[in-house]
């Protein structure tokens, strides 16, 4: 990737240094799009070359730089060295610049970026990718869409990149809730109503009981029984819970198919119930299990051991608890899929949660736990519909379908579709995903539908709409002129410019996957946007002599490629795929 323009840096600068070009590869990164006509495509950091330097200054690094750049040459790829500001500018042949990039964005395809040198030391991996995990007997809340589209584009992120990746759903399915749901089922359960409307009567029945139970303590020593049934296995108690276990995945099945997602295995509490028995046994058997006065079975994860930290792993009447069930599904997925690394997306609350895990995993013995991650966000403020506080997802996306079919609706320019709701959810996504991830993930934000759906600006309705836009362009004229080009008629300040940024998309992506922040590629994709309407304006396509058409074309083809492929990645599906 970079065209094989970076390891061509490299070669001649290791000459020069008598390092190995590996070593260089990565210290040498495209330069970012500048309003400025001249700039360098490639530069390399100095301060990289001398951190080993403990006694280097500002003027030694300056120094360096400027004899280094006189002790190199131009050639046939590199035509102009320069020193910077601690940095060395290389600035590379115009018309071997044009020509590989838009060769290698054509040839590679959806792997455009992938094939980079970057990656070429990358080990292949087995990752387990845990997202989504809504509560059973709820409708899906809101609060669970973070997880799950950050979850997806970890996942296409790492498959991406040629990794073996297992995606789980682990369905919240089990615990003291549904003591409370069974009893309220029992008490104020209609039958007609679970099968109109099965979520939302479940629901209903939750808020019912849990109010019930606020005033009535005899309701939360039913509920407690009911969970205690469970746990042992009663057939009646087992046979309420799957039905809602059942009626639960079949709704969000929906929802996962409206959002373009899908899992590898749908896993659950329910299914460590017995296993997370098991991990008790082994506790105890390592001395580890500790009882409080309260009669609770914790164990001590504190570094120093004096219980000033302790988890929870089981209560006074013997029930298992989220933590015990946590542990004893770890354990079960390494002997299953023997990962490499196990990445948990879920919100910055639960982090906490996931260090008591992973600590008990060591203390047990486990050294794999150290491979285990979690991934932590933040909390979106202010999600509301025209109806006020929105609870539930179906209604997120139905207010977003609704509202992007009356904006589409009211621009003059668009033009009539078979599928205008189809249309509408693939476009309103997008503007919910590209405004998620727009900051770093550990941030809580204020959501904005005026902000989400403006069609200018740095949104998903923009890069949609970029998208759409050059598949136009290309099946009005594509057919009679993509077969060659002059790379001479693309030297314009704009094509220039494009060429310069679709050279860094490797960068973008290996930065991504070591922080796994998805900002990094939709900065790179709103820019390539702006950048493509820029050009799109300037750089006319009808009526230009069939070479100076041919090659734009050719342009505008890369761009539309690159922008499908970062789009793909984030989880959103390109409109009007060419």
């Amino acid at each position: 990737m970079a065209c094989g323009f970076r390891r061509s840096i490299a070669c001649q600068l290791s000459r020069v240094l008598a390092l190995p070009p590996e070593s260089l590869i990565k210290s040498i990164s495209a330069v970012p799009v500048s309003k400025k006509e001249e700039v360098a495509d490639f530069q390399l950091s100095v301060d990289s070359l001398l951190e080993n330097n403990s006694h280097k200054s500002q003027l030694d690094t300056q120094d360096q730089a400027q004899r280094l750049a006189e002790k190199l040459k131009c050639d046939t790829v590199v035509t102009a060295i320069s020193a910077g500001p601690r940095t060395l500018n290389f600035k590379i042949n115009r018309a071997l610049l044009t020509k590989a990039v838009l060769q290698q964005v054509t040839e590679d395809g959806s792997k455009y970026g992938l094939k980079s040198e970057l990656f070429s030391d990358l080990p292949q991996k087995r990752i387990v990718v845990e997202f989504s995990s809504p509560n059973i007997a709820k409708k899906f809340h809101v609060g669970h869409l973070r997880s799950t589209i950050i979850g997806n584009f970890i996942a296409n992120l790492k498959e991406a990149l040629g990794h073996q990746v297992t995606r789980i759903n682990y369905i919240g399915d089990w615990g003291m809730q549904f003591g409370l749901l069974g009893t309220g089922f029992q008490l104020f359960g209609y039958e007609e109503k679970l099968q109109a409307n099965p979520l939302q009567h479940l629901f209903d029945v939750y808020v019912q009981v849990n109010k019930e139970a606020t005033d009535d303590k005899n309701v939360t020593k039913l509920a407690h029984e009911f969970f205690h049934r469970l746990e042992l296995g009663d057939t009646q108690a087992l046979a309420l819970w799957q039905r809602f276990r059942d009626l639960s995945i079949e709704e969000y099945t929906q929802i996962y198919k409206r959002l373009g997602i899908y899992f590898d295995e749908y896993s659950g509490e329910s299914f460590y119930r017995e296993k997370s028995q098991d991990v008790l046994k082994l506790l105890d058997s390592k001395g580890l299990l500790q009882k409080t006065a309260k009669g609770n079975v914790v164990v001590d994860v504190s570094e120093t051991g004096d219980l000033s930290s302790v988890c929870t792993v089981m209560r006074s009447d013997g029930t298992s608890l989220y933590a015990t069930r946590d542990l004893a599904a770890a354990i079960h997925r390494k002997d299953k899929y023997n990962f490499d690394t196990m990445i948990y997306v879920a919100d910055k609350g639960q982090k906490r949660h996931f260090q008591q895990v992973f600590q008990m995993l060591k203390i047990m013995g486990h050294e794999w736990a150290e491979r285990c991650q979690h991934v932590p966000f933040g909390i979106v403020k202010g999600m509301k519909t025209r109806r006020g506080e929105v609870t539930f997802l179906e209604d997120v996306l139905n207010e977003v379908q609704s509202r992007m079919l009356q904006n589409m609706a009211s621009i003059k320019t668009t033009k009539k579709m078979e599928n205008p709701r189809e249309t509408a959810e693939k476009v309103g996504l997008a503007a919910l995903i590209i405004q998620d991830f727009r900051g770093l993930l550990l941030s809580d934000y204020q959501f904005s539908w005026d902000r989400v759906f403006q069609s200018r600006g740095d949104t998903g309705v923009f890069l949609q709409y970029t998208h759409a836009r050059l598949c136009s362009l290309e099946e009005t004229f594509g057919c009679g002129y993509l077969n060659d080009f002059n790379v001479a008629c693309l030297q314009e300040p704009q094509s220039v410019s494009i060429l310069q940024h679709l050279l860094r998309f490797d960068e973008v992506l290996y930065t991504a996957s070591q922080d796994l922040q998805p900002k990094h590629i939709v900065s790179y994709l709103l820019t390539l946007s702006h950048l493509a309407a820029v050009a799109h304006k300037t750089l006319q396509v009808k009526d230009s002599p069939p070479e100076v058409a041919g090659a734009r074309l050719h342009l505008f083809k890369a761009v539309r490629s690159v922008l499908a492929n970062g789009m793909k990645l984030l989880g959103i599906t390109p409109l009007a795929v060419c």
